[in-house]
């Protein structure tokens, strides 16, 4: 019963007990009384168990937190004992009374520096050159050469040739002369006279030589034409394209961040007037320091944080580079 109720708060704790009491001196309940009194008396048993649950998960999840914690602790402590002995930048440097440090943070530097990048490799470019052409005159041939065969008409030619037109014969005729009848008795003489042939001439159409055929040679027929003659041949052209480079500015890292002791000021080794002066050089650079009061207050060192990043200054403090840089003088 006493782990039952333990984390459980003095308020709860108190509430149980009233109840319990007031369940003891109360007068002769009646049965309907008795029933509703257990029924809530159980629902504040349920609620303070379960409140009792939720505390206890919340210390079992603290005690892990704390040996988890213990863990770290212990891990740590063995590191940093075998760790090698630290840089002079981790220890604080000779000072002389008066002097304040600070470790701050010195970041990086870096410088401007143009390079000279390959933008694009070199290449090759093929071209392909057309072909050329030239107009020419060129004799074409329009016909072949053939033959024909072509009839030679017969030759007549003309001759003269005389033509029996009477046939030479004999005639009588009646006698004349001296004698020409012998007496009257016998009348007249007759003598038989022969009459030479008769002729005459015509022309005669003869043939001299006879029809034929020969063969004609017929010659091919040509014509000249303008004509597009290929000159010279499509090829391939190879251009080389040489890389290209351009100039690239970049910042180069020159250092990296760090975190030294530095001269600071702090209301050690500051006075008010200088922190005065510090405030109103602050508000001519641009930055609100709050009120010039002298004080080296939140506003002022937000202003100098402000200050310190824009001009690449380390930070973490009030240093004298910030100082120098804001153009205060400080007596060394």
């Amino acid at each position: 019963m006493r782990n039952r109720y333990r984390g459980m708060t003095g308020a709860a704790l108190a509430l149980l007990a009233a109840g319990a009491l007031a369940c003891s001196t109360a007068t002769t309940p009646t049965t309907g009384d008795v029933d509703t009194a257990l029924k809530q008396q159980q629902k504040q048993v349920a609620e303070l168990e379960r409140a009792l649950r939720e505390k206890e998960k919340t210390l079992s999840s603290q005690q892990d937190r704390i040996e988890r914690l213990s863990r770290d602790l212990e891990r740590t402590r063995r590191d940093v004992a075998a760790a090698p002995p630290r840089s002079g930048a981790d220890l604080l440097p000779d000072a002389a009374p008066g002097q304040c440090y600070a470790r701050v943070l010195v970041p990086a530097n870096y410088k401007t520096e143009t390079v000279r990048v390959l933008k694009r490799e070199a290449s090759e470019k093929i071209e392909i050159v057309p072909a050329r052409y030239e107009w020419a005159e060129e004799k074409v041939l329009v016909k072949e050469a053939s033959e024909k065969i072509v009839e030679v008409p017969p030759k007549y030619e003309f001759v003269e040739e005389k033509v029996l037109v009477k046939p030479a014969h004999t005639v009588w005729k009646r006698g004349r002369g001296p004698i020409e009848r012998v007496d009257n008795a016998t009348g007249d003489i007759m003598c038989l006279v022969e009459v030479p042939a008769q002729y005459k001439t015509v022309k005669k159409r003869v043939l001299k030589t006879p029809a034929t055929t020969k063969r004609v040679p017929i010659p091919a027929q040509y014509k000249n034409v303008r004509v597009r003659k290929l000159a010279e041949k499509p090829r391939e052209k190879r251009i080389k394209i040489p890389a290209q480079y351009s100039d690239v500015t970049k910042r180069v890292k020159t250092s990296e961040e760090r975190m030294e002791w530095r001269s600071v000021l702090c209301e050690t080794n500051a006075s008010p007037e200088l922190i005065s002066s510090v405030q109103r050089a602050l508000r001519e650079a641009g930055h609100n320091p709050g009120p010039i009061d002298g004080q080296l207050g939140g506003q002022t060192l937000t202003a100098v944080r402000a200050y310190q990043k824009a001009k690449g200054l380390p930070t973490g403090g009030l240093t004298i580079s910030t100082l120098d840089a804001l153009g205060v003088k400080v007596s060394r």
